[in-house]
């Protein structure tokens, strides 16, 4: 099992961030798009680590068109010297409408075609073959030596997307590397849907499941009081009442006979009510969704629901347990 950690978007502090993980003994170290630009912080993470795996988790696909994306990606692989994940995310309509002002369409099918748009363009890139990519969302048939970089002595970097329904998923098993899972999941969820989707993918393209990885970022519960406990478990619930009010996520909660708390949810979040969201998580919830554990017993609840099936794990605290406890877990994890 791989650990992961986050890179905050403070450019000031990306490479000692970095630097920390991998001194800490974390395997991978992402940024994540939400206020700031996910790519920065790994121009400055790259030359201040050796070992450790950077990527994003994730930067929003549709934000951005193929070409863009297979630049990036080619000079972050290069200056890590191959320790580049470009992970990609689609998000929902509305942010790609009218925060980006890009179209939206076929999600599934659409990102399908933008990874085989950027691995077109790499192959290109690395052969010394025209570019000659036709589709029905993306077409690339330009490339003169001008703008060519050539070969990349790093290689091309390896592409995860995150997924939670069973078309995108499939999508990750047909052309991507690895697929993070949604923090909004279950070891359940994971098992009967997840899987055999990312298998169908596998099966459609004729690929295996060697070297592909599955990172999941795992909700925990814990602390060395119940004080801490209870301050864990608030910003949990909080975060899974904000989850689940998405339409796209009622699936999971349908799975585990939940399906009717979505559409609650929802309606309760276009009033604000956003304290009386988090008190609809109750008990039951909470645990099926987080591993709830006192410290000493949070790795091994982490392995008996995830070991067969996630490769890279990263801790989803809401910021409410303390870093040497999180060490510590790793710790227990590694043992």
């Amino acid at each position: 099992m791989k650990i992961d950690t986050m890179i905050g978007p403070d450019l000031k502090k990306s490479a000692d961030s970095a630097r920390r993980a991998e001194a800490d003994g974390y395997d991978g170290a992402f940024t994540a798009e939400t206020s700031n630009d996910p790519f920065f912080p790994l121009a400055l993470a790259a030359p201040a680590t050796k070992e450790l795996t950077l990527g994003t988790s994730i930067a929003v696909a549709f934000a951005r068109n193929p070409m863009l994306l297979a630049n990036i990606g080619y000079d972050l692989n290069a200056l890590s010297d191959g320790r580049f994940v470009l992970g990609l995310g689609s998000q929902i309509k509305p942010h790609i409408t009218k925060r980006f002002s890009m179209e939206w369409s076929k999600p599934a099918a659409r990102m399908r075609e933008m990874i085989q748009a950027i691995r077109a363009i790499w192959d290109g890139w690395e052969t010394g073959e025209r570019v000659q990519f036709r589709g029905e969302f993306y077409t690339h048939t330009l490339m003169t030596p001008f703008f060519d970089p050539g070969p990349n002595p790093a290689g091309t970097p390896r592409i995860f997307i995150a997924a939670v329904g069973p078309l995108m998923t499939q999508v990750a098993g047909e052309v991507c590397d690895g697929l993070f899972a949604h923090p909004f999941t279950t070891s359940e969820y994971l098992k009967d849907v997840t899987l055999p989707a990312l298998q169908a993918g596998r099966d459609q393209a004729g690929r295996t499941a060697e070297n592909f990885e599955v990172a999941l970022p795992v909700f925990i519960v814990t602390g060395k009081d119940q004080a801490e406990v209870d301050k864990a478990a608030a910003a949990v619930r909080a975060q899974l009442a904000f989850y689940g009010s998405t339409p796209a996520y009622r699936g999971v909660l349908e799975h585990h006979g939940w399906g009717e708390l979505q559409p609650e949810l929802n309606a309760m979040s276009k009033q604000g009510q956003w304290a009386e969201m988090a008190n609809m998580i109750n008990d039951d919830i909470l645990n099926t969704f987080a591993v709830v554990a006192e410290p000493d017993k949070v790795a091994a609840s982490v392995m008996g629901r995830f070991g067969e099936t996630v490769q890279r794990l990263s801790f989803n605290t809401m910021g409410a347990t303390e870093p040497a406890l999180l060490t510590s877990i790793i710790q227990d994890l590694r043992s």
